[in-house]
């Protein structure tokens, strides 16, 4: 037994017997004819009987999955930064969170593309409750992210995740992707919580923590979608947000979103990956002394490079000037598409609800206002 079995995505070992476990399931016939419209079922079933890999599984089944999904659902996919990494070299993947299973599978699908080492990948084990859920995301190398914990609990948990993050990018030359806080962000606010850091940094061996986060070669990932699959089913909590209100979830609803995800319209697509964090990390190492402090500045610093090449879209700026009432940023669209983002809304919220109006515009204005903050970045 390891001490990681509790958390790890399945061993190569064990993807065969898992396989041919789900492969008549219902959910990976969907899947599959999804994916591959022209094959018949008995022989991909046959295909996936024979798989006894993770990336094996990833490659010639994920992959496909995923190139269907954007055919289906997007105007393409475009991508930047991906030349400056180095292959066979893993990296701790810090992104903004938009979609459940989208974000992950995207940066993967890049990677693969780049002959880059792929990441294993943090999930909630709130999402992957259903058994085959659970199944597929261990198939995927997703490792899960204990949820409603006690504190004593969450302590235990945050430090087996830290030492298994750090086994896999230190000892097993894998990447590591992680959101940069708990959850995906709801009102388009993306920002670095200083937990997830201190989470990572319980793994540390070194006398300054930033020589172990430089050890991890920290790269941030920007991800924009054109349009928010999953905006309109985002609208509830924000509306109990913005009321003072305690928002309890619907019993299935974190498996629609993660199909809505999947399937709904989102336009253009674009992941930016930055440069690895190293001189930023000496610079912080020698500001400051305290540990605490230092997180706090590595949250800013990870922002920064999130927000500075996060990929606007014509969305953004017609949000922006309606929630503003103004035209500043017109010439960034063309009335047609104007009006289409006009008829999104008519279609997906009650625009005679104020608050929910103004919380479906700054879902889409704030990454204008966010990104404003940079020189010459809008």
């Amino acid at each position: 037994m390891s001490k990681f079995d509790k958390i790890r995505p399945f061993y190569d070992s064990e993807v065969n017997e898992a396989l041919c476990k789900v492969a008549d399931h219902p959910m990976m016939k969907a899947m599959m004819s999804f994916t591959y419209p022209d094959v018949e079922e008995k022989d991909w079933i046959e295909q996936l009987k024979r798989t006894h890999s993770i990336r094996d599984f990833q490659c010639n089944f994920i992959y496909h999955a995923v190139m269907k999904v954007l055919e289906k659902s997007s105007d393409g996919l475009t991508t930047s930064g991906f030349e400056k990494l180095e292959k066979h070299t893993p990296y701790l993947f810090i992104s903004n969170h938009r979609d459940i299973i989208l974000d992950t599978s995207l940066l993967n699908t890049c990677l693969f593309d780049h002959g880059l080492v792929m990441t294993a990948s943090a999930i909630g084990d709130n999402l992957v409750r259903k058994t085959f859920l659970h199944i597929l995301s261990k198939l995927n190398r997703n490792f899960l992210v204990q949820r409603g914990l006690s504190p004593r609990e969450l302590l235990q948990s945050s430090k087996l995740m830290s030492e298994y993050i750090c086994q896999l990018i230190l000892r097993e030359n894998r990447s590591v992707w992680i959101a940069q806080r708990e959850g995906r962000t709801k009102d388009g606010n993306d920002a670095t919580h200083p937990g997830v850091l201190k989470m990572l940094s319980m793994g540390s061996d070194e006398d300054n923590l930033m020589d172990y986060f430089k050890k991890l070669k920290i790269v941030p990932v920007s991800i924009s979608y054109e349009y928010d699959p999953t905006d309109a089913l985002k609208m509830p909590q924000l509306m109990a947000e913005a009321n003072d209100e305690v928002y309890i979830k619907e019993k299935n609803e974190d498996f629609m979103t993660l199909l809505s995800g999947i399937m709904g319209q989102k336009k253009r697509i674009h992941i930016h990956v930055g440069d690895v964090l190293e001189a930023e990390l000496d610079e912080i190492a020698t500001k400051f002394d305290n540990s605490n402090r230092q997180i706090q500045a590595l949250a800013q610093t990870i922002d920064d490079a999130v927000l500075a090449n996060y990929k606007l879209w014509p969305t953004n700026y017609i949000a922006y000037d309606l929630l503003n009432n103004t035209d500043k940023y017109s010439h960034l669209y063309t009335e047609k598409e104007k009006s289409l983002f006009e008829r999104r809304l008519e279609i997906r919220i009650d625009e005679s609800n104020p608050v929910e109006l103004q919380g479906f515009l700054a879902m889409y204005a704030n990454p204008v206002v966010n990104k404003s903050k940079y020189e010459n970045a809008v």
